[in-house]
């Protein structure tokens, strides 16, 4: 219900806040990883192609590409497995998967340094909730475990308990604030 509630008042934001919201959320992340680029010249950074009104940071993206920085999306291998991460570079051509999803044609497998995990919902521990699927609590549980980053707008806060196999993203950048 709490997850149905989220993505309802997600859908509901008015156009030109959205993009307002995705702006500021692209220039936070932007200066998230400089910051974290001084210690990893050479890591690698998870981002994540927007669906179902998630922010969308395809500009940030560029920008950091752009900048040297080596990007990768998450490709569904299948049920109940972890994601797998491939090489991309934002204007690369892209293909639908399964479910409708735009990844790379590049099959060039990366582990990332930092993940930009998508948010439906997140609460004050760092807890994120996410469309159900699992795929990346499963991607989480594998060592050794990338940073996380978890992308929401500040609305997706919520009050909610997490499950046993949930694990606190590291950060959680909003429009707003970084927890």
């Amino acid at each position: 219900m709490l997850r149905r509630a989220l993505l309802a008042a997600r859908q509901a934001l008015d156009g030109t806040m959205r993009r307002e919201w995705d702006a500021e959320l692209g220039r936070r992340v932007i200066a998230w990883v400089a910051q974290w680029r001084k210690a990893n010249p050479n890591g690698v950074l998870g981002v994540y192609w927007p669906i179902r009104g998630e922010p969308d940071l395809r500009p940030a993206y560029a920008t950091l590409s752009a900048s040297g920085l080596q990007l990768a999306l998450p490709v569904v291998v299948g049920a109940d497995m972890a994601l797998r991460f491939v090489a991309w570079t934002p204007g690369e051509i892209m293909q639908k998967d399964s479910f409708g999803v735009s990844i790379p044609t590049s099959d060039t497998a990366v582990a990332p340094t930092v993940l930009l995990i998508p948010c439906v919902g997140f609460n004050q521990h760092r807890i994120r909730l996410g469309y159900g699927g699992g795929f990346y609590d499963r991607t989480l549980a594998a060592e050794p475990r990338p940073q996380t980053i978890g992308i929401a707008y500040s609305c997706a806060s919520a009050e909610f308990d997490g499950a046993a196999h949930d694990v606190a993203l590291d950060t959680i950048i909003t429009e707003a604030v970084n927890l």
